[in-house]
């Protein structure tokens, strides 16, 4: 998530004023909340970890969505979006992975 957050920050002075301020921002705010509730739940016990890392997806899978959106609307060339998309995806699957071996790990037998 660090080395994404760092390209897509290499890309953000390159959007039209109009996406900078309302669009990438808000992408840049659901970014920086995914990364804090990753960093969260590394250092919680077990059972405590769970909401915050499904906290974690759900802000990663709204980055994603609306880094589409600033695709579909051309303020994001291809080849940027799939240089942030790729790697986005991979963290998508290891959070899911996470996610579901701890509600295995908390539910009763």
């Amino acid at each position: 998530m660090k080395s994404v957050y760092i390209l897509w920050q290499s890309y953000t002075s390159t959007f039209p004023k109009t996406s900078r301020y309302t669009l990438a921002q808000t992408i840049d705010k659901y970014f920086i909340q995914a990364i804090e509730s990753i960093l969260v739940a590394s250092f919680l016990e077990k059972q405590e970890k769970q909401p915050f890392v499904k906290k974690a997806i759900i802000s990663l899978d709204t980055a994603k969505f609306l880094l589409y959106m600033l695709w579909e609307i051309k303020a994001l060339d291809t080849k940027k979006y799939i240089a942030l998309s790729e790697p986005l995806t991979e963290a998508g699957k290891q959070l899911g992975g996470w996610y579901g071996q701890l509600v295995k790990q908390n539910s009763p037998n």
